[in-house]
């Protein structure tokens, strides 16, 4: 009797199943791309590969930058006399592969993030104190009304919830701000200028300012200002740079 060899049921593949390969197959040929992207940059004229003598140098510069900052901690401040004005305007000039961790974050408490970026302070001893530390890399004054005015009308932009909010509609201002009686850009000039008693709420709401490279006016000295330098207290003559920036 002849036998028939049954015919064998052919393997069924869900069609989720193969949904799920087909994605893989295409998320591997992306990443494949990208990565084959990636190494065209880094094999590019602009990536430098460091050699080991500029790690121990950055090092070196990181290690020194640390110890001069404990020392300037350590010197003795003139005591606080009452000045024209109580607020400051301070401008992150410099700081990058040279600079200490620790210094990084005094910075960084002082909102400056960024080089050339500037915010509104209030002058008390804990923030003379932050900015001996930080001196080399930070310039600061005493702005006037016509500096606090361009800056903001020019430059200013709200912090609200991490979001950007520039400074054109009143109601922004109101909704933020209105509990304090703040409720136009011109409140927020006279707040911040007469160093008022919601002058923290203010200055946290107004973002570090972008302010643009200036031409000349900074010579890349990390000496103090008044020995010829760039860094450091520029009292009234801190408007002049402000007005070369802004």
């Amino acid at each position: 009797m002849a036998t028939e060899e049954e015919s064998k049921p052919l393997n069924y593949i869900p069609e989720v199943v193969l949904k799920k390969r087909r994605n893989n197959e295409e998320w591997a040929i992306r990443r494949k791309l990208q990565l084959e992207e990636r190494v065209k940059r880094l094999k590019s004229d602009n990536f430098i590969i460091k050699k080991p003598q500029q790690f121990i140098r950055e090092y070196r510069d990181k290690e020194l930058d640390l110890i001069q900052m404990k020392q300037r901690g350590k010197r003795k401040r003139p005591a606080l006399v009452t000045p024209k004005s109580k607020l400051l305007f301070i401008i992150r000039i410099g700081g990058k592969q040279d600079m200490h961790p620790k210094t990084r974050k005094v910075l960084y408490s002082l909102r400056l993030r960024k080089i050339f970026s500037g915010v509104f302070v209030k002058e008390n001893e804990a923030i003379m104190e932050h900015l001996q530390k930080v001196e080399p890399y930070v310039t600061y004054g005493y702005p006037n009304l016509k500096s606090v005015k361009d800056l903001i009308y020019k430059k200013g932009v709200a912090k609200i919830n991490k979001e950007r909010f520039p400074l054109t509609d009143n109601n922004v201002i109101e909704q933020a701000l209105g509990e304090h009686g703040i409720i136009c850009i011109e409140d927020i000039v006279n707040e911040i200028t007469s160093v008022g008693p919601h002058f923290k709420e203010v200055a946290n709401f107004l973002r570090p300012f972008n302010l643009n490279k200036p031409e000349k006016a900074l010579q890349g000295k990390k000496r103090r200002f008044k020995d010829g330098g760039d860094s450091g207290n520029r009292e009234d003559q801190i408007n002049e740079l402000i007005s070369k920036m802004n």
